[in-house]
Formats: structure tokens, sequence, C-alpha cells
């Protein structure tokens, strides 16, 4: 499958259009093209080797969950021993997309299926309606209504709640980030949950000061207004130096403190191509420098969002997943 094309200069692209976006007069959007969803397949007589269902999770945020387990687990769920759970956040800038979404819809199917896990995938509230910190706030809801779930049988079955890893993609990368410091603080009050660790897929993070893969300009997926964008509708405040967008910022630092004490390992991917690279390595280097147990894995060339399109992408970042939740276990 061939990439998608990269315009001629993405300071330039209208982010509206490049979205599908009409900005409304009171401050919302409305999305002016359909995105693909694909419905959750639950019936095991179904011929799909991964099964799929949705449960609600905040009623009153009209928030849910997505749970993909592989059919070979649930035929040998009497042999075989529970699987690790991995928390997922899909990406869209914070205004796009959904735990439906038929290309995260796949992208969690094969997750499943090739890491041998139980994935979880959070549908959660999008900007610009509800600004951060909404999506955090129902990360933690999802982390809280795992902790206390008894009622579905996949998850009581087939699911080990002590080997726990919180994934993000793109802007769910940054949920992910913040969800993780979040609970690496009420990591008490979460138990019997045990979170092993955080992965990190080309994370969404900013800063008021450009960098010199953002200046390149030249993402087909996320054009250099489109991040902007992305960043305006979403941030409670107009500052790229928020704490939400750009986590080096005073104190920012001192907050990985828990994480390193709790011995999380955390997993950050991306590639060289990803306008978005330079904000990864910096966070990369800002936990090594405060001692976080933390891998990194950059390709060579791509754009953002890159495994989520071309499925040869996917198979190798599987590989490079597994080979980080083995070792988390096993530490």
């Amino acid at each position: 499958m061939s990439g998608p094309t990269a315009p001629s200069n993405s300071i330039d692209v209208d982010p509206y259009q490049h979205l599908q976006l009409l900005l409304n007069a009171d401050g919302t959007v409305t999305h002016l093209s359909e995105i693909p969803n694909t419905p959750a397949t639950p019936d095991p007589s179904s011929p799909m080797p991964v099964l799929s269902k949705d449960i609600p999770l905040n009623q009153s945020n009209n928030t849910w969950v997505r749970v993909f387990l592989s059919r070979q687990e649930l035929d040998h769920s009497s042999s075989s021993p529970k699987l690790p759970l991995i928390l997922y956040f899909h990406g869209g800038g914070f205004i796009r997309f959904s735990a439906a979404s038929s290309v995260f819809h796949e992208f969690c199917s094969n997750i499943a299926i090739q890491l041998h896990v139980i994935v979880v995938s959070v549908d959660y509230r999008l900007a610009p309606k509800h600004r951060l910190p909404a999506a955090y706030d129902d990360a933690m809801d999802a982390l809280h209504w795992l902790k206390t779930t008894t009622e579905d049988e996949w998850l009581r079955n087939h699911a080990d709640l002590s080997n726990i890893f919180i994934m993000g993609t793109s802007a769910g990368g940054n949920i992910a980030y913040h969800a993780g410091l979040r609970a690496s603080v009420e990591a008490d009050d979460l138990e019997p949950l045990v979170i092993r660790g955080l992965i990190l897929h080309q994370p969404f993070f900013g800063g008021s000061q450009r960098t010199e893969s953002e200046l390149r300009g030249n993402d087909p997926v996320l054009p250099l207004s489109v991040s902007d964008l992305s960043w305006e509708m979403s941030l409670p405040i107009v500052d790229r130096d928020h704490e939400y967008c750009n986590p080096t910022v005073e104190g920012g630092p001192q907050r990985l403190l828990k994480i390193k004490l709790l011995g999380w390992r955390v997993l950050v991917t991306g590639c060289d191509g990803d306008p978005l690279i330079d904000r990864q390595m910096e966070l990369v280097a800002m936990m090594e420098e405060k001692g976080v147990v933390v891998e990194s894995q950059f390709g060579k060339g791509g754009y953002h969002g890159v495994e989520i399109s071309e499925p040869a992408k996917a198979k190798a970042l599987c590989v490079v997943l597994k080979n980080f939740i083995l070792s988390s276990l096993g530490a």
C-alpha cells in the first residue's frame, strides 16, 4: 500500500479542508465527510479471527470501550493462561475518530491477535466540545472501571489485571502519557490493577518554539497547520507550552518521579519522517535524565500514522511491541 501524498507546503494547507471540518458559530465543528466505522462482532459464531464487543463506560459522558479478544484465546479458555491487557487510546488530534473507526478497529484487532493480549480501546470525549483534560478524565474512568469490572465474561476469564499496559497512538499517545502520570499517583487506589508500562506510539506533543522536524512541513497526514488547529481546539487555554502539550515545561519532568519509583517501563516509537519526531526524542531524553526505564524505536522515512495505514509497517511495529511487553513482564 502506498502512503499518502505530501502537500507542497503544509504551513499553507487549509486545516479545515484537510480534515473536512466546518467551524460553527458556537465553536463546535461539523464533520463534512463520514469516517468509516466498523461494528463490533461479539458473536462467537462469526467467522472473524478477533471478536469485539462494546461496553458502556460512563453513561453521563456517553463514553464506552471496545474490547478485542482473539477467537483462538476464546476457544482455548480452559487451558490458556490469562492475557496481558492493553488499554488503548486512538489518534485523531483529540478532535476526530472513535474506537469504532475502521482504521483503529483493524489496528486493535491486529494487536490482539499478534501480541496475544486483550485490547480495551477507549472511546473518549473529543474536542472542541470537550477540551482537555476531558480525555484524560475518561482515561482514568477506564482504569477505575477495569479494577471493578467483574460482570464481563471476557475480561473476567481472560484478562490478567496484574499485567496492564497503557498505550496510545498520536493524540492517544499523549493521553496514554498523561493517564500514566495520573495513574502513577493513584497506583494504590487502582489495585488490583498492576500497570507494567506505557506504550507511546508516535505521541502528539508540541511547544511554542518550532522544532526542525516540524519546520520541514511536508507530512501528508499531519501538516503543520493541522497540528496547530488540533492544539487550538483541544487545549483549555491558547498556550502551546501548556503542560498538556509540552511535557518539558517547568514541573513536567518532576512528575515522572513516581513512574520511576514504580518501576514502570516506557516505550516510545516513531519515525524520522514524522514532524513530531523531535518532540518524541526530546521526551525520551527527558525520561532518561529522570531515571525512567525507557526504550525508543525510531525508524527511517515514513510519516505520521504510517503503521495505521500500511500493513507491513504495522506488522513490524507488532514485533517491537511484543518484545517490549515480554521484556516488561520478565523484568
